[in-house]
């Protein structure tokens, strides 16, 4: 529960509405984040809907600041622009709130964002959280300062500490008011004793003498009182001498996982030595109870301050540069298990494995590129792909390219790494590099003999021949490869390769109106993705399924098909998938003759090709089902009523208005889909 600052967030709400760049500023642990927060979820500065939060904390590279706030602001861009120019182009005219966390992380990089941004979004607001101003003109600094110790500091305290069940010597309020002071009513201090209460009494706190652990030395040029800093580490201190050995090391280990964690994780990278794997669950159950660790929906959390105070102990103990490495190899160990069983049933949840590990990932990757360019390049190609489906193609072109210049080998990883780094550019439009990257890497197959890295070359020239229309060619690349793949390799290839390029087939097929061979073809590879339980490869089965319905103007069976494609692409996270699949619904309803839905359904589609960024939309030869039906809608429903309902359905809610599309039913209500 949030206690008092009503003060500030008045006064906040007040300044947003003359000011366009507010940073919020203080000492560490005093809140910055809980007020902004706080603001966003009662709306005070803009509707939660119009608001964004991009957690800064989770940065490592702060070149790849852009690329997290795009995250952020949901861009899953699929264009050859700069990360900055993505944003700045989405935001436009638009009356958005951008919230920026934990600017200090990256503030030379922030500062120049936050100006290019201002600049070119006229109705953009940011509101900053930071240690230090960004020293930009225009800035309004708002100084978060500690709560007042007689009524807020006190009051969050004794909330804390009944919540917790630790009501030792609370009911004493002058002893209690007498620690709060103590603490200067730093909300996190105050936290952090509150927990402490279970093996200690207030009394015994105060008389726990203050903390200094590593002082650094530009504390004393930060915009806040030194003796705040020295309270916080008191009572860090305070939490650091309450644990036992073991959770002391637990939480210095734990420092090194960047974003949210479960307790298999924990254990997974922290176990070894004097702790075993089985007793990281009920460890954690006691960091928890002392606010060390903060529960964030499912799973575990630590709160940056708390992080970099374990990291500081974790370096004294000399531990940091083993953990770092485990913690690189525990990500990768997970990321080749992901590529190994990609065609099976696991294959959604490494999707949101991958999705959830987006800050570890890259830190993973950051450590290999110093430690290990091997290591490295082979991460950043098992990612790549999963990121370049889902959204992050630029993070993996920025990690894939990173790799291949630190690299010097030319094995099959070298390889594989070209093929996803050309994979990345034909999926952003950028068909010459794409198709440069295609060609070496069937040279390279042809010459080695590799039949799984000549499947993939084919399937990355053959995509760029069916992107530019040209899908006789790649037709003929695709049957010529699947014919010789088997015979001219030295092992058998890769079943992922060939039912990739299996499934482009059926693009080349469908493309050249070829329409029964493709759907025997579909329909096959369908039946054996069902039964292994992938939904990737299914999901493009069923997207030509539904085109080749579509054609033959069976609405009912396009309807079908469109819906189950919406259902694998909501599981894996394919925010492009999702957008084509939505457009092949809103066709399917117009060929049923139901116009109020073919609008809704093309509605709820354009905010995501809005976050794409992607003109094409799709195969070429698609086009003129997408105007056909939209064109049939309008004339069923009116031009005008299509309209209203297409603008109804895109400021909808994304989550309800995909529902309804992929699971049938009525569309939602005006009150059910906000």
């Amino acid at each position: 529960m949030f206690v008092g600052r009503e003060r500030e967030l008045a006064e906040l709400q007040r300044v947003l509405k003359a000011e366009r760049l507010v940073t919020l500023t203080g000492v560490a642990g005093v809140g910055k984040s809980r007020l902004a927060r706080q603001m966003v979820e009662r709306g005070l500065a803009a509707d939660p809907a119009n608001s964004c939060w991009a957690d800064l904390w989770k940065l490592q590279d702060e070149g790849m600041l852009a690329a997290l706030v795009a995250d952020a602001c949901g861009l899953s861009d699929h264009t050859p622009r700069m990360p900055v120019d993505v944003i700045c182009d989405w935001i436009g005219q638009r009356d958005l709130l951008l919230v920026l966390d934990s600017c200090e992380h990256a503030l030379i990089a922030c500062r120049r964002l936050v100006k290019t941004m201002l600049s070119k979004c006229p109705q953009l607001r940011i509101v900053a959280t930071s240690r230090e101003l960004l020293h930009l003109d225009d800035e309004f600094a708002f100084v978060v300062e500690p709560l007042p110790c007689a009524t807020d500091a006190t009051e969050l305290f004794l909330q804390r500490a009944t919540a917790a069940g630790h009501l030792s010597g609370v009911e004493d309020e002058d002893r209690v008011q007498e620690l709060c002071t103590y603490l200067d009513g730093l909300p996190l201090a105050l936290e952090l004793a509150a927990g402490a209460l279970r093996h200690r009494s207030i009394e015994e706190l105060l008389q726990r003498p203050r903390h200094e652990l590593s002082r650094s030395d530009d504390d004393a040029v930060r915009p806040a009182s030194p003796r705040r800093h020295d309270v916080l580490r008191t009572a860090l201190g305070w939490s650091h001498e309450l644990c036992t050995p073991k959770e002391r090391l637990l939480w210095a280990r734990l420092s090194v996982i960047r974003g949210r964690f479960d307790a298999s994780l924990a254990a997974a990278i922290c176990s070894g030595g004097p702790i075993g794997a089985e007793e990281v669950g009920p460890m954690l159950a006691g960091l928890v109870d002392k606010s060390v660790v903060t529960r964030r929906d499912e799973g575990y959390l630590l709160l940056d301050t708390v992080r970099e105070y374990g990291r500081l102990w974790l370096a004294q103990l000399s531990e940091l540069d083993t953990m770092e490495a485990t913690h690189a190899a525990y990500l990768l160990g997970q990321a080749r298990r992901a590529d190994e069983t990609w065609t099976s049933a696991e294959q959604t949840g490494w999707y949101r494995m991958i999705k959830d590990a987006h800050p570890d990932l890259c830190a993973a990757l950051d450590h290999y590129l110093d430690h290990d360019t091997e290591a490295a390049l082979e991460l950043s190609t098992l990612t790549g792909f999963y990121w370049t489906c889902c959204g992050h193609a630029h993070t993996a072109q920025h990690y894939l390219s990173r790799a291949l210049e630190a690299g010097d080998s030319e094995g099959p990883v070298h390889q594989r790494a070209l093929w996803a780094l050309g994979l990345t550019h034909l999926l952003q439009g950028n068909h010459d590099a794409g198709t440069r990257l295609a060609r070496q890497c069937l040279e390279h197959a042809r010459t080695s003999r590799d039949a799984t890295g000549l499947l993939r070359g084919a399937y990355l020239k053959a995509m760029s021949d069916l992107l530019q229309g040209n899908a006789r060619q790649s037709l003929d690349l695709l049957d010529h490869t699947l014919r010789i793949a088997g015979v001219q390799g030295v092992q058998e290839p890769a079943p992922q390769a060939v039912m990739m390029c299996r499934m482009l087939r059926l693009f080349a097929l469908t493309g050249l109106g070829l329409l029964e061979q493709s759907r025997q073809a579909a329909t096959v590879l369908r039946t054996e993705c069902v039964a292994m339980g992938e939904h990737w490869i299914r999901s493009y089965a069923d997207y030509q399924l539904c085109v080749i319905a579509l054609r033959a103007r069976d609405g009912e069976r396009a309807l079908e098909h469109a819906r189950s494609m919406l259902h694998a692409k909501r599981r894996i996270g394919d925010t492009f998938g999702i957008a084509l699949g939505l457009d092949m619904l809103a066709a399917a309803f117009s060929a049923i003759g139901d116009g109020h839905s073919a609008a809704l359904a093309s509605g709820a589609g354009q905010p995501l090709w809005d976050a794409v960024g992607h003109p094409q939309r799709g195969a070429p030869d698609v086009a003129p089902l997408r105007e056909a039906g939209e064109n049939l809608a309008r004339s069923l429903v009116g031009a005008g009523a299509y309209d209203a309902y297409r603008r109804e359905a895109a400021s909808a809610d994304p989550g309800a208005m995909l529902a309804w599309a992929a699971g049938g039913g009525p569309p939602p209500s005006g009150d059910e889909a906000r």
